[in-house]
């Protein structure tokens, strides 16, 4: 059974996530690539505003292609996120919670995720049409020049994903590695 999530997601509330929950995530996340990574983080470098609160928010790692008539957003699939490991543990510091993408993340973001609270969600990926039926309004808020790596401000409703890596550093990619090793006497 899926655990409900409605955003804004606390560290008190990441903090009882567990690697393999199933989730289905309702309310507000936002997109951010690693174009606005990078813009976010020499904002901070800078002890400027960001664009967007991060503390307690949830940033998907998407470049969605334009929407068609009628809809929200277009094909919303997830990209690899060791590509914002440079930027994730300023952001983690600052107080995002939660980050969606697709792929390992790097032992600098999971100390991040460990010392400040945060989990790494999984999408799957190649469903990105699927995904985009969970999105229910989405607008720009930052960052406009760079096309579909602009900073959405998406609402959706039972987006699916599950814990990749939890805030105790407990990561799905590993253990369940291991457990199919092991079911093969390895």
């Amino acid at each position: 059974m899926a655990i409900t999530i409605h955003t804004p997601l606390t560290r008190e509330q990441a903090r009882c996530l567990r690697a393999g929950d199933s989730c289905l995530i309702s309310g507000v996340i936002y997109t951010a690539r690693d174009a606005a990574h990078k813009r976010l983080c020499e904002l901070v470098a800078q002890g400027k505003e960001l664009p967007l609160e991060v503390r307690d928010a949830t940033i998907y790692y998407v470049g969605p292609t334009p929407a068609k008539p009628g809809e929200a957003i277009g094909s919303a699939g997830p990209t690899t996120s060791y590509r914002m490991d440079a930027y994730s543990p300023t952001l983690i510091a600052l107080g995002e919670t939660g980050m969606i993408g697709k792929g390992k993340r790097g032992p600098e973001v999971v100390a991040a995720m460990k010392e400040h609270g945060a989990v790494y969600f999984g999408a799957i990926g190649g469903c990105g049409a699927l995904l985009s039926q969970c999105v229910k309004k989405a607008e720009i808020v930052a960052y406009e020049d760079l096309g579909a790596e602009a900073i959405r401000r998406l609402e959706v409703e039972n987006f699916p994903v599950v814990v990749i890596i939890d805030s105790e550093g407990n990561n799905l990619y590993e253990a369940g590695r291991a457990a199919y090793l092991e079911s093969l006497g390895e």
